[in-house]
């Protein structure tokens, strides 16, 4: 499976969900196959969607998964550490690892050689940590959604794409609805 069957077996999963999605292509796949208010693109600032993730559950009640890949992970190694010091039972890190940097052509990562995210996370102080394939990634997500822990999950998966349009909501218009759905839930 490569990253975009791992994001769409996660739909029925995430619906409903806060869900804070790693820079571009994983974003305009889950808004391609998945788009609700509760997404949150992130359309800049690569290595920021588990940091943002973070912030938004420690900040309010609902649960937020944050998608992010071994990429965007590796270039913001210092998101493990604060994620495992500033724990928020409400989230869930979902790191897809498919070992390249997918949305800038596939060009190999540490994490696709030598480098464990799982041992990376453990080390840095994160107690739940879960690694699967990505077969198993839509209840690996929701056994960790229903244990109400904070955990980070490596999924494992093959590298490659498939084309997808671009988001064409500017970026106000996505906080807005994102936020407004947190400020209506957290009433």
């Amino acid at each position: 499976m490569i990253r975009s069957e791992v994001i769409k077996s996660l739909l029925p999963v995430l619906s409903g969900h806060f869900v804070v999605c790693n820079i571009g292509l994983p974003s305009q796949e889950l808004h391609m196959m998945g788009d609700q208010p509760t997404n949150f693109y992130m359309l800049g600032t690569m290595g920021l969607s588990s940091s943002i993730g973070l912030g938004v559950a420690l900040a309010q009640k609902q649960k937020v998964i944050s998608i992010d890949g071994d990429g965007s992970v590796l270039t913001n190694f210092g998101t493990l550490p604060t994620i495992a010091n500033n724990v928020a039972d409400n989230f869930v890190l979902f790191i897809v690892d498919n070992g390249s940097y997918g949305s800038t052509g596939d060009q190999p990562t540490y994490a696709g050689k030598k480098t464990s995210l799982a041992a990376v996370a453990k080390a840095c102080g994160c107690e739940n940590v879960v690694e699967c394939q990505a077969k198993d990634a839509a209840k690996t997500l929701q056994a960790a959604l229903d244990s109400n822990k904070m955990t980070v999950i490596v999924c494992k998966c093959e590298s490659g794409n498939i084309k997808v349009p671009v988001i064409t909501m500017d970026p106000v218009t996505i906080r807005d609805r994102f936020m407004g759905e947190l400020k209506a839930r957290n009433a």
